[in-house]
């Protein structure tokens, strides 16, 4: 089966983009040399590979990527940083 990639790039303003791929040093390569300049990232370099994932099913890749651009910078960097028994609460809804 072939690998996918969930990964995540800290940009020189701090702030995250979340990307998927199946190549994923090719797609970190061109994402710091402005090889896609309608990409969020273009004027964001330099940019830093804070995380990947791997997955051998593209369909659970995507819907994973989807999932972490919906979640809060808190949350996003509970995951960056191994604290997964945080991801639970940073979930919940504040009312």
């Amino acid at each position: 089966m072939k690998q996918s990639f969930v990964y995540i790039l800290k940009c020189s303003n701090t702030s995250y983009y979340t990307g998927v791929t199946s190549t994923l040093t090719s797609r970190i390569f061109k994402h710091n040399t402005g090889f896609y300049p309608d990409c969020y990232t273009f004027n964001k370099r330099p940019l830093e590979l804070v995380f990947y994932c791997e997955f051998t099913d593209i369909n659970l890749a995507i819907e994973t990527e989807k999932q972490i651009k919906k979640w809060s910078r808190a949350k996003k960097e509970a995951l960056i940083n191994g604290d997964f028994d945080k991801l639970v609460n940073l979930a919940k809804k504040k009312f």
